[in-house]
């Protein structure tokens, strides 16, 4: 199994090195974090990623708003009728794609064939406990199936506790099994259970495991996405990877407010509101 992973993977010291190099060289970003204000303190690289990304979304058509949607259905009792509705949806408004549990993938992908919307599911969801070996067989059966982009979640618990190398390689492993597809994987951090250090170290290992996305919540937990969460992930991932802020985006001055603050992809059941501005 080690010999087979393409991404490497660092050990604990290793990954705290990291996190410490980061964090303790940079007293701006530290005033930032404490700050409760969205008025962000951050240093001139940063505030180059903060203004390319903006620019990137001006103006901000309905077109280019529906391409960073990620229509989203997945609730438990979500139905095959329901999931067919969001898939004529999807393709009506051309969002990026259709975010559903892992059982309706192959008939997403039937229901997707020849458009430009994507297959997106979830894996470990919603709470991120299972065993590793578990997510990347879900993973992987899921891809099998049809998906096109998984959004995992990380062991919440493990990262809490510190241990980083279990986080990094649980990430590791699910990224083997997209990236040998060419499947785009987000790595879902679920913030509201993390202080802003916890946050910064689940998307500094995100990154080291070569994650193509942080994204901030599944929508099953006490919290959904923030500005200040959302600013933050960009803040540390920069332009290598994409944030996807989800939970509890409503309407459109969410949205916007969103992708104005790094998020380059939003995940929400509202997608119709979202772009008709209703």
């Amino acid at each position: 199994m080690e010999n087979e992973l393409k991404y490497q993977q660092a050990s604990l010291t290793e990954v705290e090195k990291i996190y410490l190099e980061f964090l303790g060289s940079d007293e701006t970003f530290l005033k930032w974090l404490s700050a409760d204000s969205t008025e962000f303190l951050i240093d001139k690289n940063s505030q180059q990623v903060f203004s390319d990304h903006k620019s990137k979304y001006e103006p901000l058509t309905n077109s280019v708003l529906a391409k960073a949607i990620d229509h989203t259905l997945l609730k438990p009792d979500a139905t095959s009728d329901e999931v067919q509705i969001l898939c004529s949806e999807a393709k009506q408004f051309q969002f990026a794609s259709v975010c559903i549990n892992p059982c309706f993938v192959d008939f997403c992908s039937h229901e997707l064939a020849g458009s430009s919307v994507k297959v997106c599911t979830v894996i470990g969801f919603p709470l991120g406990a299972n065993i590793t070996s578990i997510k990347r067989k879900e993973a992987e059966t899921a891809i099998e199936a049809g998906a096109q982009e998984v959004d995992m979640v990380i062991n919440i618990g493990s990262l809490k506790s510190r241990n980083y190398d279990y986080v990094l390689k649980d990430i590791a492993e699910v990224v083997y099994a997209a990236k040998t597809k060419n499947v785009l994987i987000k790595v879902i951090i679920e913030t509201a259970l993390l202080s802003d250090d916890e946050k910064i170290k689940a998307c500094m290992i995100s990154k080291k495991a070569g994650a193509d996305f942080v994204k901030t919540s599944t929508g099953f937990s006490k919290g959904g996405a923030t500005v200040h969460d959302v600013a933050l992930m960009k803040f540390v991932v920069g332009n290598l990877l994409g944030v996807k802020a989800s939970g509890g985006i409503k309407n459109r001055e969410d949205a916007i407010s969103m992708l104005m603050n790094g998020a380059s992809r939003i995940g929400t059941s509202s997608g119709l509101k979202i772009v008709n501005n209703s």
